[in-house]
């Protein structure tokens, strides 16, 4: 799998903002056959850090409904990735 498909977005969650302000862990949702060594190597490559820790977790799609008719949302993966100490906090929106 190639880097640029490994991450697919980051996750700004209520949760997410306070692990990234007291512990340097950064959420970002990523591709569901990702692993743990795949997502480190992608977060060194493009934001330019070290990281200490991968965690992922599956998460699974909710169902909804619209009227009378159910639905299903797909499937996902989440990873929590804790930055090696001293390192810079990766900001999201930079230059905003």
């Amino acid at each position: 799998m190639r880097i640029q498909e490994v991450i697919r977005r980051p996750l700004i969650t209520e949760k997410s903002t306070l692990l990234k302000d007291e512990k340097g862990i950064v959420a970002f949702e990523v591709d569901r056959r990702a692993t743990k060594i795949e997502v480190k190597r992608a977060v060194e490559a493009q934001f330019k850090v070290k990281v200490a820790e991968v965690r992922v977790a599956n998460m699974h799609g909710k169902v909804r409904r619209q009227g009378r008719y159910v639905g299903r949302r797909p499937d996902w993966k989440k990873a929590y990735v804790r930055l090696a100490e001293g390192e810079k906090p990766i900001e999201f929106f930079e230059g905003v």
